[in-house]
């Protein structure tokens, strides 16, 4: 079941989104898909496929711990898998999934990875415009 998001308050790196059907791109312009699915499927940086399925064949061993991406395009906007990527417990305080993109209110992270986020703004897009592209 879809949830809605209306009255969500979403403030990461400056920006303030009243809600996250509107929270728009942090780049300003379009991910690249293929760029994305590379991102999803490479075990050192997103580590995507640790926790989720996905479309993605030649890669082995796929998780299981949270929802398929398979056909993510249909049931989210872009915006809510921005949302999702960029701080999935503004959704749920209890998820696992790490926020990639926001860098307060984090705790027991290493010196070198502080003030970092774990994905670049292009990033995110690559892997929200790969993920919108999925559609069942």
């Amino acid at each position: 079941m879809r949830r809605t998001l209306s009255i969500l308050l979403l403030l990461l790196p400056g920006i303030a989104w009243a809600q996250a059907d509107s929270m728009p791109s942090l780049t300003g312009k379009p991910g690249d898909p293929m760029r994305g699915r590379a991102i999803v499927a490479n075990r050192t940086v997103g580590l995507c496929l640790l926790c989720h399925s996905a479309p993605i064949p030649e890669e082995r061993f796929q998780g299981n711990l949270a929802p398929s991406l398979a056909g993510a395009g249909s049931r989210a906007t872009p915006a809510q898998l921005r949302l999702r990527l960029a701080d999935a417990a503004r959704l749920n305080p209890d998820t696992i999934m790490p926020p990639y993109y926001r860098v307060d209110g984090l705790t027991r992270v290493a010196k070198n990875f502080q003030d970092k986020t774990i994905l670049t703004a292009e990033q995110i897009e690559d892997v929200v415009a790969y993920l919108a592209s999925l559609k069942e």
